[in-house]
């Protein structure tokens, strides 16, 4: 018996060496070849594309299509989804199921797309299609022949690409929602949700990751920073001096009422707050991105004071975000005696005493 195997080659057995074969059990289930073969001929399944494991049951279902009537739909055998490893695809790899990735925080149509690219494409650089792309553009003889390694970078990467082209107003409402799921926030008319949304979401590939994103934004591990080998230069950059300024402006009410104004009044105040210390750049933002914010790196600066404004006083954020107040950030920060801690940093080639001579 010969079958066209779609687009890649013929296949031809000899029925001599199959022999008879049970289609069912001595106690009346039909097995799975028979029972594949009568559910996909009466749905009317035209193509039947799987992995070229199952070549062997093609044959069997062809000859129960033959003997029931059936027409004979086409097949395609493709080759398997690998690991990272080259090893068949397995669950010691990871989620296996759409259900999991779901939790994940993975969309159907990130899923969708990446699957279609493991071992085709459209002849093209572009990697980002719609379901409806792919129905346009999908054919089978695009499909490679070698089997295709299953990237969990690449997909969430996907996802991410998927994530950020929904409608504004529907990711805004997936963040939300997740952050209200999670006890994060409650409900508030306040709009902080909306802003929380649009400052966040270019470093968000899972709505699963929106929680750690927004925790992290609000939360204010200035200690554990300022003590970390990263932050050395910014703090034995006379930090203590940028601090004593942005304290004098916080007491005096000075700096928030520039953040009552947004991002505008942030920008405002910042390059006044840098001519006064006649400092400018990089040399500015890094100290009060970790005096203001307690961390490195982060979001864009003006968003992300104003959000944090926003959070003391929209009622928004719940006890469960790890928000640190203004008014508590500065506490903390009156509370650090800069000249032990540039001590503490200061390399073992600056601290050492000279020897006698």
């Amino acid at each position: 018996m010969t079958l066209f195997v779609e687009s890649f080659i013929k296949v031809s057995w000899n029925l001599d060496t199959l022999g008879d074969f049970v289609i069912m059990r001595s106690n009346g289930q039909p097995v799975y070849n028979f029972c594949v073969t009568v559910d996909d001929a009466t749905m009317q399944i035209s193509h039947v594309i799987r992995a070229e494991e199952h070549l062997p049951n093609t044959l069997r279902q062809a000859l129960i299509y033959k003997a029931l009537g059936f027409p004979m739909p086409s097949f395609a055998h493709v080759s398997l989804i690998l690991a990272p490893d080259k090893s068949k695809l397995s669950k010691r790899h990871g989620a296996t199921s759409v259900g999991q990735y779901k939790e994940m925080g993975y969309l159907p149509q990130a899923m969708v797309n990446y699957l279609a690219l493991l071992g085709w494409g459209d002849g093209t650089e572009n990697e980002f299609f719609t379901i409806d792309d792919l129905v346009e553009k999908f054919t089978i003889n695009r499909v490679n022949k070698s089997g295709a390694v299953f990237d969990a970078t690449k997909l969430k990467w996907m996802n991410g690409q998927h994530l950020r082209s929904i409608p504004q107003d529907e990711l805004i409402k997936a963040f939300e929602d997740q952050w209200k799921n999670t006890g994060i926030l409650q409900e508030s008319d306040s709009g902080f949700a909306k802003e929380a949304a649009e400052l966040l979401k270019d470093g968000i590939d899972l709505i699963t990751e929106a929680d750690a994103a927004l925790t992290n934004l609000l939360s204010y591990p200035l200690h554990a920073t300022l003590s970390s080998d990263e932050a050395k230069p910014v703090v034995q950059d006379k930090i203590s001096v940028v601090a004593s300024g942005l304290i004098s402006a916080y007491d005096s009410g000075e700096l928030n009422q520039a953040l009552t104004e947004g991002r505008d009044g942030w920008q405002k105040w910042v390059k006044g707050f840098g001519k006064s210390l006649k400092r400018k750049g990089k040399g500015l933002f890094m100290p009060l991105r970790v005096l203001l914010t307690g961390k490195l790196h982060g979001p864009e600066m003006g968003g992300s004071m104003a959000l944090i404004h926003k959070a003391g006083i929209c009622g928004a954020v719940t006890p469960q975000s790890n928000f640190v107040t203004l008014d508590e950030r500065f506490r903390i920060l009156k509370e650090v005696d800069w000249e032990s801690l540039a001590k503490e940093q200061e390399s073992p080639a600056e601290s050492a005493v000279p020897a006698a001579s």
